[in-house]
């Protein structure tokens, strides 16, 4: 089918490919214009703009929006609108909010346009293996935009799992786990590299992943990641959040659901990037008045033993 794609960063370039080569008709716009070029040499249809792109598509129109969450989004539909019409499809690939997403989904209703949201997980192997997609919206819009899904998935990988909201209600939650999964792997490797063995991660992580029950996709990844550099010694150890965890965590606060393990990963995530905290400097302090416990001056480096 004829789609137009909004948005061909990481994600959105490897959707485009693989859309492509499974005979969709791509009709893509970009604000890089490498990006743009490169969808272009694909096969794509390079578009002059949001109102260019829409005035490439027949109505009704699907379009695929696949841009950072917030501001970003409302803008991109700000754009699309002075040339929707009633019937067009909307679809919200990104990681927005689903509160954000009800309400704009009830906005463009009101001129009869289809807003369907559609949590997308597979990073950068997606265009390999597939995309699993989790959608939101209507089931008669969601029907006529499906040979896209189908497409960018590997068999049983997608599904309208619940009304508008529903699809990045779901994504929310799985970035939400995926944190919780992290930290653990974190913690236990840290484990491992202190203890007074040597062992051998990447062994480690292939070993795990035969019948264990702690195997996942992630390990295999993480063997990758040893492979590639044994002691991660190339790496810095600051850890981004996108938004998810933390809206997670404001769900779980709203709903009275206690969620120990992924709220102290998400905050684990901000001591990533402190250097030198402040918080750790005040426990220094606060341990060396009433306790006598030694500290160290700034600058200084090694463990202090009470």
């Amino acid at each position: 089918m004829k789609l137009g794609f909004i948005g061909l960063g990481r994600m959105g370039g490897n959707m485009t490919r693989r859309l492509l080569e499974d005979g969709h008709e791509i009709v893509a716009w970009n604000r890089g214009q490498e990006s743009l070029d490169l969808a272009e040499s694909r096969g794509a249809q390079p578009a002059d703009g949001v109102e260019g792109l829409m005035a490439m598509l027949e109505p009704p129109r699907a379009v695929w929006i696949m841009v950072p969450s917030g501001d970003p989004v409302d803008a991109t539909i700000g754009e699309l609108l002075p040339s929707a019409e009633a019937g067009d499809i909307v679809i919200d690939g990104g990681n927005s909010n689903y509160k954000d997403t009800v309400q704009r989904g009830d906005r463009l209703a009101e001129q009869g346009i289809h807003y369907l949201d559609a949590g997308t997980s597979g990073g950068i192997w997606g265009y390999e293996v597939g995309y699993c997609l989790m959608a939101g919206g209507d089931a008669d819009a969601f029907a006529t935009v499906e040979p896209i899904f189908k497409t960018l998935a590997p068999p049983g990988g997608y599904a309208l799992v619940g009304p508008r909201g529903a699809g990045h209600f779901a994504k929310m939650v799985h970035n939400g786990i995926e944190y919780g999964m992290l930290q653990a792997y974190a913690e236990g490797f840290e484990i491992l590299n202190a203890s007074p063995y040597d062992f051998d991660m990447q062994e480690l992580s292939a070993l795990w992943n035969k019948g264990s029950v702690v195997r996942s996709w992630l390990l295999e990844l993480a063997e990758r990641a040893f492979a590639e550099d044994p002691r991660l010694e190339a790496l810095a150890g600051y850890v981004e959040d996108s938004g998810e965890g933390r809206w997670t965590v404001a769900q779980a606060i709203e709903t009275d659901v206690p969620a120990p393990v992924i709220t102290l990963s998400l905050l684990s995530r901000f001591y990533s990037r402190q250097e030198n905290s402040y918080g750790h400097r005040m426990i220094a302090a606060l341990r060396n008045q009433f306790g006598g416990h030694r500290v160290l001056a700034a600058g200084s480096e090694g463990p202090v033993k009470d």
